[in-house]
């Protein structure tokens, strides 16, 4: 693959909705509205749109009897980052209260996270920032994995028990996306070298994280699962597709042309445009958050 040297994407650059294959709808609709707190925007035919507020943040297509497809390239975990730590204390709480299963619990120093397993296996992180000041500039030295101090973090309610909890608050948003690739090697000379993210921080070799504008993460690729794996089987519960959300179509078409130079040929797909990574997961480039 050679192209010219990319320019960096915009930094109003976000995430998008996540499209995923899930068994059972009813279980997985049950899942994310009383586990997760995300609202169902429109539903019909095996297919299911949720969000939070007016944001779309995540398309659950149906495909009954699909298993999940844990050790090939795709999904590790999609992220909701909630307003602030106020929030993300009062979804632990219901989460407490309400037994949800979690997967753990992190302080990345750049974020506070808690990570839980869909019924599919597609993993889940909900976590808040710390203020851009404590961590901007010193991601690639500082960003970590470390245990969460719960009690602080719950402390930001009078009364954990009794904290109201009505889904995830509006201004909750896509806040990345953590892959899991073939190559460490590959993931860089696509979503640094092509794409225009830029490396933020990496972690023994086998791990990646990039962003638009300085923040500490919106695509994280690793290979601590899927070490050379092709992408999972046809009709896998699996990643669909993430999204991309470039700030206008010009930049969307700029973007889509870069990947052609690379002698993939994008395919446009509604309002957006579908490129693959090297390990064969599928983006979609959208354009204003379509």
């Amino acid at each position: 693959m050679s192209v010219r040297a990319a320019k960096a994407l915009p930094a109003t650059t976000t995430m998008g909705p996540v499209h995923l294959t899930v068994a059972d709808l009813e279980r997985s609709l049950a899942y994310y509205g009383g586990s997760v707190g995300l609202a169902v925007r429109e539903r019909g035919s095996g297919r299911a749109s949720l969000g939070a507020g007016d944001l779309e943040l995540l398309v659950l297509v149906e495909e009954p009897g699909a298993q999940p497809a844990r050790r090939s390239a795709g999904l590790f975990h999609l992220a909701l980052l909630l307003p602030g730590r106020a929030e993300l204390a009062r979804w632990l709480a219901h989460a407490g209260r309400d037994r949800v299963p979690l997967a753990g619990m992190s302080d990345h120093f750049v974020s506070e996270a808690i990570y839980l397993t869909d019924p599919d296996g597609h993993g889940i992180e909900i976590y808040s920032d710390r203020p851009r000041g404590v961590w901007e500039g010193r991601v690639m030295t500082r960003m970590t994995t470390e245990p969460l101090d719960v009690a602080s973090l719950l402390a930001e309610l009078d009364d954990p028990q009794d904290a109201g909890f009505d889904g995830l608050p509006a201004g909750t948003r896509m806040g990345h996306v953590h892959l899991q690739v073939a190559s460490i090697e590959d993931a860089l000379a696509f979503y640094r070298d092509v794409l225009g993210f830029e490396l933020m921080a990496e972690l023994f070799g086998s791990a990646v994280f990039l962003a638009a504008g300085g923040y500490h993460h919106h695509v994280g690729a690793n290979t601590w699962q899927s070490l050379g794996a092709s992408p999972p089987p046809p009709g896998s519960a699996a990643l669909r597709h993430a999204t991309i959300v470039l700030p206008d179509s010009e930049e969307r078409d700029r973007v889509a042309a870069r990947v052609a130079e690379t002698g993939q040929e994008p395919e446009a797909v509604g309002e957006g445009v579908l490129v693959r990574d090297p390990s064969g997961i599928a983006l979609v480039l959208a354009a204003g958050g379509g």
